[in-house]
């Protein structure tokens, strides 16, 4: 008989898993401890009273997502300014809810996030959103060394129209994506794949010297007089390695976003794509995150300046 305590279940240590469900349960237990997350995220320091204007002792209300100072009652509410703030929805549904996303290396659907959390489906579609916006990518930092860059189009194929890269009517939304090799990768949706289009993406996103490897799109001529060495594959030639020049990495990542939105989503709109890019963008970029993918959601919860 096994000796292992099953009131306590232990992970395995050949387990991949860094958060497991258990460890959820343990640490969020209620919508208290949710909170007691985010008063320790905010407020490191304690909580400053504006009326006694120093840092006071603030004790958890009952019946109320708040804190109030023992000295005059000032009431300090963690929750806002944050993605969770007049939601009647319970902190830790909400918290549950990014763990559910963060879990699953291709993500979740609404439906299947309503399913799972038990409330309406408008409901898990607005905390899906919500959760998703705390994932862009617009604060990493310019890319550098060995950088491959490649376009894409996303958008199922339609009977009767011709495979390749389509014309200027077509339904499919054109993303352009940069990737540092064994590093970070920007993916940005973009109207067409023209030259004016790419290049301000590319020497607002990559620093100059790195050395660029693309395909022979002539949208990428005069990478190399802006400073940067550029290596070309020629894919029409049927050549998909010419030593190191390869956009392999760059591929990679479309596959996983392509079988993620087909097998997960099935269809995604021009509108929300670049929400869904992000949050592709973001495990890929926190992949060797120690901590694990759950901590790295939670530590996008910020509270907007008051």
């Amino acid at each position: 008989m096994s000796k292992s305590n099953r009131k306590n279940p232990q992970r395995s240590t050949a387990s991949e898993s860094r958060y497991t469900l258990t460890d959820f349960d343990r640490e969020f237990a209620d919508d208290g401890a949710c909170l007691d997350y985010l008063v320790s995220r905010f407020y490191p320091n304690g909580i400053h009273c504006p009326r006694c204007k120093t840092v006071t002792k603030h004790h958890r209300e009952g019946k109320r997502p708040s804190y109030a100072c023992q000295n005059c009652g000032h009431h300090e509410h963690p929750m806002k300014g944050t993605i969770f703030e007049d939601s009647a929805t319970s902190l830790r549904l909400w918290f549950y809810a990014i763990y559910l996303m963060s879990s699953t290396r291709c993500g979740i659907s609404a439906k299947q996030l309503e399913r799972e959390l038990g409330v309406t489906y408008k409901t898990a579609w607005r905390m899906f959103h919500k959760i998703r916006e705390l994932l862009n990518q617009d604060d990493l930092p310019p890319l550098s060394g060995k950088v491959e860059m490649d376009e894409t189009y996303v958008g199922g194929h339609r009977k009767g129209t011709p495979r390749g890269r389509p014309g200027p009517d077509s339904h499919k939304t054109a993303v352009f994506g940069m990737v540092e090799r064994r590093g970070k990768v920007i993916a940005v949706t973009v109207p067409n794949v023209k030259k004016v289009t790419l290049m301000p993406h590319v020497e607002s996103r990559v620093l100059p010297k790195s050395t660029i490897f693309t395909d022979e799109l002539k949208s990428y001529d005069g990478l190399s007089k802006k400073g940067s060495a550029h290596k070309r594959v020629n894919h029409s030639e049927q050549i998909y390695v010419a030593g190191d020049a390869h956009v392999n990495t760059m591929e990679g990542f479309w596959s996983l976003v392509k079988r993620g939105i087909s097998g997960v989503y099935h269809s995604v709109s021009a509108k929300h794509l670049q929400k869904y890019l992000d949050e592709y963008s973001f495990r890929y970029n926190n992949r060797d995150d120690l901590d694990g993918m759950f901590s790295a959601f939670l530590a996008r919860v910020q509270k907007r300046a008051a």
